[in-house]
């Protein structure tokens, strides 16, 4: 939960269930991260952990007790003493499934069986969890193997849910791109096993119907675009900065990504970039980390060493919260934005505030073309200064328009988005 995206999505999960069941409605999440969870303070009956946990994230939190680093030789064997650990796990999950179908007491994580033997409904939440890799970054041993262990959890609990009887529903994911065998096997067989599969992008659901997938599949939009916030910090600005323009940067790289010639030219070109926009637009820079974890190159780093690049330092700030209601409430304060992450984007488009995406994989895209705005996507390894600074101009003489515009087209996404669900779950909470 130290991701900004991750919290506008498991929070409106929440509360859009909420909505569309009622007050009535008895949910608990299955998370890797219980402590984060709960820290969110949502109505939730309880939360529990996943059947098996995920390597990376298991070998990250090891990784920050122990005061290791994730480059050490140290990280990898945590890595790999994770995954084996997670084969067990499972092996122990289908195990205790079938005594849990023989009405007998499991003998692994019971409180996780107990909340699927008492659904009506098991929800697989709403992220990207059915893929292999970023589509416009290279791929590399690192993520594949990341992904594959995301993959094979996900397959698990659906498999599991489904061989206790228990209906699925997918809510809105990105789905792909795969570029293995292994990466589509799994994706097919949780797909397919699934009684519902809600697509958040376009380019996601033609790549669903390239796989063959079975399932009804609903097109639909990212469901974080029905977040709210009701918190209202306000960052304060000299009497004589209230006319002048302030632009929302939400920077960030992955992990292993980028190489470091990549890395050190998305920090230069974005420095340039902006401060073209401090000198020519009269504008005020303000950073937004939106995914803080304490490991190298994470968002607030990266907004550091952008802001070290930068001539103008004294017209940029780095403000960096911990929730995601905070981080909307800065978010509708920006005159534009310049967002490398997904959620900023949809955030901040949500409050109709002009956006200028750097994409690093085709669901950025599909969701700038679904919203109108795909003149507004630059490619993270196409990145320049003059494309970043010609597109930010650009915003700023068309705010209005570009305001009007999303006015009118973010209600409809959101008709759509309450509209699918509804039709989702709703065969299978009839009494």
């Amino acid at each position: 939960m130290n991701n900004m995206g991750t919290q506008a999505l498991l929070e409106s999960d929440v509360a859009t269930l909420k909505e569309t069941i009622g007050d009535g409605a008895v949910l608990s999440v299955s998370t890797t991260d219980k402590e984060g969870v709960n820290t969110l303070s949502l109505s939730l009956d309880a939360v529990v952990p996943t059947l098996v946990d995920i390597p990376f994230r298991k070998a990250d939190t090891l990784t920050k007790r122990l005061g290791i680093g994730r480059t050490t030789s140290k990280y990898k064997v945590l890595v790999l003493l994770c995954m084996i650990d997670m084969f067990f796990q499972a092996m122990l999950s289908i195990l205790s499934s079938i005594l849990v179908k023989l009405r007998l007491k499991p003998l692994y994580r019971s409180e996780v069986f107990t909340q699927i033997s008492n659904s009506n409904l098991v929800i697989s939440c709403s992220d990207e969890n059915f893929r292999e890799v970023a589509s416009l970054i290279p791929s590399n041993a690192y993520w594949v193997i990341t992904w594959w262990s995301i993959l094979f959890e996900r397959t698990l609990e659906i498999l599991v849910a489904r061989f206790l009887g228990k209906p699925v529903v997918m809510f809105p994911n990105s789905v792909g791109p795969f570029r293995t065998r292994v990466g589509r096997f799994l994706s097919r067989l949780s797909l397919n096993s699934c009684n519902r599969i809600l697509i958040r992008d376009s380019v996601s659901y033609e790549l669903v119907k390239s796989l063959g997938i079975k399932s009804p599949r609903i097109l639909t939009s990212d469901i974080a675009l029905l977040f709210t916030s009701t918190c209202t910090p306000r960052f304060k600005r000299d009497k004589d900065a209230n006319n002048r323009p302030v632009i929302g940067v939400a920077a960030g790289v992955y992990s292993h990504t980028l190489t470091t010639e990549e890395l050190r030219n998305y920090i230069k070109e974005h420095a340039l970039a902006l401060d073209m926009a401090i000198e020519r637009l009269g504008a005020d820079v303000i950073f937004l980390p939106h995914y803080v974890t304490g490991f190298q190159y994470d968002d607030l780093e990266i907004s550091g060493l952008i802001l070290q690049n930068m001539k103008n330092k004294d017209r940029v700030r780095i403000i960096c919260v911990n929730n995601v209601r905070k981080f909307k409430s800065l978010l509708d304060q920006m005159s534009i934005i310049v967002s490398s992450k997904m959620h900023p984007a949809v955030l901040g488009m949500s409050g109709f505030t002009p956006t200028l995406c750097i994409a690093y994989d085709h669901k950025q895209i599909g969701f700038f073309e679904d919203m109108g705005m795909s003149d507004y996507v630059i490619r993270i390894r196409e990145i320049s200064h003059e494309k970043m600074f010609s597109k930010m101009n650009s915003l700023w003489e068309e705010k209005e328009n570009i305001s009007a515009r999303l006015r009118r087209r973010v209600p409809i996404l959101q008709k759509n988005l309450r509209k699918s669900i509804r039709s989702a779950i709703s065969p299978y909470l009839q009494s």
